[in-house]
């Protein structure tokens, strides 16, 4: 898993691989998805309700005694609050998983560009994100 399934499943939760079906019962499609996530895609199914993005995030930065952190609009911060490796190397990684084509130097542009680009990313699988973390 890649640095951008990191920062999707710390936000929408991810669940552990399905059960093995118990023997003499039937499988069906809910018994591949637990949490939302299809055990074998690995993906969101289509009909989920949308994750409220901000509102894990605050109650996120609740139980971490709401530190002075401003995931809105920055991607170091947002990694941070999510237990990530913000470190340059990590955000050149996550640069390079989403197809940034700049400068993989921790500038400013490139920053700017990888929060905007994540909070895309969460919105096309399934989050909701309010217009003020869209930058």
């Amino acid at each position: 898993m890649g640095i951008f399934g990191s920062i999707r499943d710390a936000i929408f939760g991810r669940a552990e691989a399905a059960p093995a079906p118990t023997p003499g019962t039937e499988t069906n499609v809910g018994a591949a998805q637990q949490g939302g996530w299809s055990a074998v895609t690995g993906e969101a199914p289509a009909a989920s309700a949308p994750v409220d993005v901000d509102a894990v995030l605050r109650e996120k930065m609740a139980a971490k005694g709401n530190p002075s952190l401003n995931y809105q609009t920055s991607i170091v911060d947002l990694m941070k609050l999510l237990d990530l490796d913000s470190s340059l190397a990590s955000r050149g990684q996550l640069a390079e998983e989403l197809g940034y084509t700049g400068a993989k130097d921790g500038s400013a542009e490139m920053n700017t560009w990888l929060h905007r680009k994540v909070i895309e990313e969460l919105e096309k699988h399934g989050g909701a994100v309010p217009q003020t973390m869209k930058s």
